[in-house]
């Protein structure tokens, strides 16, 4: 079994180049094995508005937790939790050497501190919380969660539905609100098996929002309009809503089906999903900055070229063991 003293995982907000990053370091450490940290990814068919590698690269460098569900199935942070813990031991086992890489700050966090693990999914509750959504909107939902649960309403946004129905759902199956779960996790002292070493990739903020918005620019030229209308076309006659599919509340294929449906127009898709997404990056550094305890911070705009910065990552991996 493969000895090192931490394992490595490479975060940072959306647009700052994790994946090319994990790529170059992959072909300096050939023992390296990607688990993806995305909670999108996971997900198949979802390839250009995911920004997934591709398939030239997946076959050529191990990747785990890619392509694990159909768009139509629900997926969590606690299924990734065991999935991805299981990776890193078979990894481990295997002499391989786990790195982990991707900006989903909750399925980080999950991995190094113990979470709420609560009760399971009632179909029921959600499709009754989902139908009082269509009829009058989020409000009504989060003011009913501000009633219950006010801590927990006060760290979330009105507009956020799928944790009000979530948080709504524990009350009603527990009789108990979510932030209470939540401090009993928090007070729970239980040992994570593994030692996590958190390297955060980020830069000027002016030059992340130009890059992320040519990055839209490059999904729509690549086909992500095409991608999202063929997950539609493939769920059309299964009576499925695809608005109440997490797969679909992603960025870009949210706004690119409500213009399939004639809401807006193509140019207004593109601008929310530019607009959406450098406001998702400000919330996930936010996120990185309070929520997680990040060991190293790696300024792109401190280096001459992603090389020089692959490098100094490197450095800091074989420090660790790798």
């Amino acid at each position: 079994m493969s000895k090192i003293d931490n394992i490595i995982i490479l975060t940072g907000p959306t647009g700052t180049g994790k994946t090319d990053i994990s790529i170059k370091i992959a072909q300096y450490i050939p023992e390296i094995e990607i688990i993806s940290a995305d909670s999108m990814q996971v997900y198949k068919y979802l390839n250009i508005g995911t920004d997934k590698p591709k398939y030239d690269i997946l076959n050529k460098y191990v990747h785990h937790c890619i392509d694990l569900v159909e768009p139509s199935d629900n997926y969590d942070v606690m299924q990734y939790t065991k999935q991805a813990q299981q990776c890193i031991e078979n990894t481990l086992y295997r002499d391989k050497k786990p790195l982990i890489v991707g900006g989903t700050g909750l399925y980080i966090k999950s991995l190094i501190k113990p979470i709420f693990n609560g009760p399971g999914r009632d179909q029921n509750i959600r499709n009754k919380l989902s139908e009082l959504v269509k009829k009058k909107g989020n409000r009504v939902l989060y003011n009913q969660l501000a009633k219950y649960d006010p801590e927990y309403s006060n760290k979330i946004s009105p507009n956020d539905t799928k944790r009000i129905i979530r948080a709504l759902e524990v009350f009603y199956l527990t009789g108990k609100p979510l932030s209470y779960f939540h401090q009993n996790a928090n007070s729970n002292k239980t040992e994570t098996k593994y030692n996590y070493y958190i390297i955060c990739i980020h830069m000027d903020r002016k030059k992340l929002y130009q890059k992320i918005n040519e990055r839209v620019e490059q999904m729509i030229d690549n086909g992500l309009i095409e991608e999202t209308n063929r997950i539609i076309e493939k769920y059309k006659y299964k009576n499925i809503n695809l608005n109440m599919l997490n797969s679909m509340q992603g960025l870009g294929y949210k706004q690119v089906i409500s213009y399939l449906k004639g809401n807006i127009s193509k140019e207004e898709s593109v601008e929310m999903i530019k607009k959406e997404t450098r406001n998702f990056a400000k919330r996930q550094l936010s996120w990185f900055k309070n929520q997680i305890p990040v060991d190293c911070w790696i300024n792109l705009d401190d280096y001459k070229d992603i090389q020089e910065c692959v490098e100094k990552i490197l450095s800091i991996m074989r420090e660790k063991g790798y």
